[in-house]
């Protein structure tokens, strides 16, 4: 799939959605049997990233920073999806579509 505006705003959406839960449900994730839905859902949310804009090195450090106690915490996968698209919205018009042609030059006398 490409980097449609409709992939990036799914995108977008899902990490937003797993940032939300993994911090909506804190307390269940300090420890215990919760801990294997918390890295099922860090390695769907990986997936479903690389799925919908593409391979991206900024999710590559989200991943890790996830696994770590502590550092899970913050809203990583949102911060590395937010990155891994920025100004990425056209992709479907061609570059040729696009081009500004300049001006005409004033006729010489």
């Amino acid at each position: 799939m490409g980097r449609t505006p409709k992939c990036i705003l799914a995108a977008r959406v899902i990490a937003v959605l797993a940032d939300a839960i993994q911090l909506g449900f804190l307390p269940l994730f300090a420890g215990g049997a919760p801990e294997g839905f918390d890295a099922v859902l860090d390695l769907v949310v990986c997936g479903a990233m690389i799925a919908l804009v593409g391979w991206h090195w900024a999710f590559l450090p989200a991943f890790i920073a996830e696994a770590l106690p502590g550092l899970d915490l913050a809203p990583t996968w949102t911060l590395a999806v937010l990155f891994a698209t920025r100004g990425k919205r056209r992709t479907d018009v061609p570059a040729q579509a696009i081009r500004i042609e300049p001006p005409p030059l004033p006729p010489v006398e």
